[in-house]
């Protein structure tokens, strides 16, 4: 792999871990303020309209891989930081990916907001 796609790969991660970061603190301030439940739905709510913003920079700006690429490395970014920081360090259970609502919706959702949005950029180019 050459430098050339050694960094198109950590500024794609980079977009990935932000939308991840405020997926977190769309969390972290929701059961702060409101209910768990109520917090799941929000969360939900938020999390394909933050990648789908996320997604309209990249691909508007970058868009150095295809809209189903994309949405894959986002996904497989946002499950891999939830199961080992979110999961691991922080609840140290596992109990999060029982909940539809609260992680595989939202994952879905990811995916579905990243995917769409490729094809809307690439469709308007």
């Amino acid at each position: 792999m050459d430098t050339t796609k050694i960094g198109k790969s950590i500024i794609m991660l980079a977009h990935a871990f932000v939308g991840w970061a405020l997926c977190g603190l769309t969390m972290g301030i929701g059961t702060a303020l409101i209910s768990v439940s109520t917090t799941l739905i929000v969360h939900a709510i938020a999390a394909p309209i933050i990648f789908g913003l996320i997604s309209l920079f990249y691909f508007k700006k970058l868009h150095y891989t295809s809209p189903i690429q994309t949405a894959i490395v986002f996904v497989v970014f946002v499950v891999f930081m939830d199961v080992f920081i979110v999961a691991l360090l922080i609840m140290k259970s596992f109990e999060m990916f029982t909940s539809i609502l609260g992680t595989w919706l939202p994952f879905c959702l990811i995916f579905a907001a990243t995917y769409f949005t490729g094809l809307y950029v690439k469709r308007s180019s």
